[in-house]
């Protein structure tokens, strides 16, 4: 029998997070259960990429990946540059529009999944009060007053006084203790790939709302690649999955009105459908859930990764000065009430993008156009945009504050 004070299921990029703000912040000891090792990277980028705001990237400095990140490969863009097709309203940011850049290089970055993952995971190998249990998931389950009980086919069960489920947005510890969700289809699918873009990415993250979805080129560390996220109907998808990569290329082109140049796919396309999911509650006994096994939003504004993020170091400040072999309800409430409203807000925000670009008709693209406009020439409020593009605005743990 292993025994810990926390077991957290899943060593992604938010389970991981967290193991290494409890050590930071804690004494507890911690156990994370992942079938999956970290992959070496190779030349041809991820798939995957992430957009880590400010905030995420401050709470990596705080636990010492930042580093290892950058000495991978990162991408830094220091502009936004928004449009709504056909239309004339279009949005551009860059961090000279700061009055407070605090000597801050760019807007954000664009980090490949595996790059985080794996400096996360090169951290916690290095912490002897993490143990990583890799090769088979967990088989069950059981959660009793005072602790948790594991147990997998082959390997040694596992004790700890708190389980927190970071296994993602099908997490298999949600769906074992019953914790209910909200969910809406968003009838969008999404759709990334790489791509090459003759006139570079221009260190700029550029995105337009098309009439079934907005699409954004977000720069890789190759100056020629961008990684789409391309958001639009089923039907949209499923014709865009059956034609040639050239007939791809020319609709890219088309859709972003050239403003990086021809454009040409180089890679696969991956296909996956869009749901907002949201937990009741985040918490259940001494069970606790973070990321996206909490909460899953539309990636139209790239923030789905930083909120888990920020999950993991709230969930590990208010794990200070806990005493897990009494009642943790106190703790993991405030919690469950701090991140689910959070995650709430961010979920009404991205409704409100969405449905704010969704009206086709043309006194409606006017008004929006306008309105656009108004907001590239206002300073004070361009200001307040980014600040929250950059993610410090509401009730952020200590860990991610500048």
């Amino acid at each position: 029998m292993q025994k810990y004070d926390l077991l957290i299921v899943g060593g992604g990029m938010v389970g991981l997070t967290l193991a290494l703000a409890v050590r930071k912040l804690t004494q507890l000891t911690v156990a994370i259960v992942e079938p999956n090792e970290p992959e070496d990277l190779t030349l041809e980028p991820e798939l995957r990429v992430s957009a880590i705001n400010a905030a995420s990237q401050q709470i990596f400095s705080e636990l010492d990946v930042w580093q290892s990140i950058v000495d991978a490969r990162v991408q830094p863009y220091r502009h936004m540059h928004v449009w709504d097709k056909d239309s004339v309203g279009a949005l551009d940011f860059d961090i000279s529009d700061l009055s407070a850049a605090r000597g801050r290089e760019a807007l954000g970055y664009i980090i490949e999944n595996k790059v985080i993952r794996n400096a996360l995971w090169q951290q916690a190998e290095l912490d002897s009060g993490i143990s990583l249990h890799t090769g088979e998931p967990l088989q069950s389950i059981a959660i009793g007053d005072h602790e948790v009980f594991a147990s997998f086919t082959q390997q040694s069960p596992i004790m700890a006084k708190m389980v927190i489920g970071g296994d993602g947005a099908n997490s298999w510890l949600r769906k074992q203790l019953e914790m209910p969700m909200a969910f809406r289809d968003y009838d969008n699918h999404a759709i990334v790939a790489t791509v090459d873009v003759a006139q570079g990415h221009q260190n700029t993250a550029w995105q337009v709302f098309l009439p079934e979805g907005p699409l954004a080129f977000l720069p890789l560390f190759n100056d020629n690649q961008c990684s789409i996220v391309w958001s639009t109907s089923p039907d949209k998808a499923k014709h865009i999955n059956q034609l040639s990569f050239e007939e791809v290329a020319k609709e890219l082109t088309a859709a972003s009105d050239g403003k990086l140049g021809t454009i040409s796919v180089a890679s696969k396309l991956m296909t996956f459908p869009l749901t907002m999911r949201l937990a009741h509650q985040f918490t259940k006994g001494r069970a606790v859930l973070i990321g996206d096994a909490a909460h899953t939003i539309h990636p139209l504004a790239g923030q789905g990764v930083n909120l888990g993020l920020l999950d993991a170091v709230a969930l590990a400040e208010s794990l200070i000065d806990v005493d897990v072999n009494g009642d943790v309800t106190r703790p993991l409430a405030h919690y469950s009430r701090w991140r689910r409203a959070g995650a709430a807000d961010m979920v009404a925000a991205m409704e409100l993008i969405k449905q704010a670009f969704a009206p086709q008709n043309p006194l409606m693209k006017l008004a929006r156009g306008i309105g656009m406009a108004a907001i590239s020439n206002i300073a004070p409020v361009k200001e307040l945009l980014i600040n929250q593009a950059l993610g410090f605005n509401g009730d952020l743990p200590k860990l991610a504050k500048k």
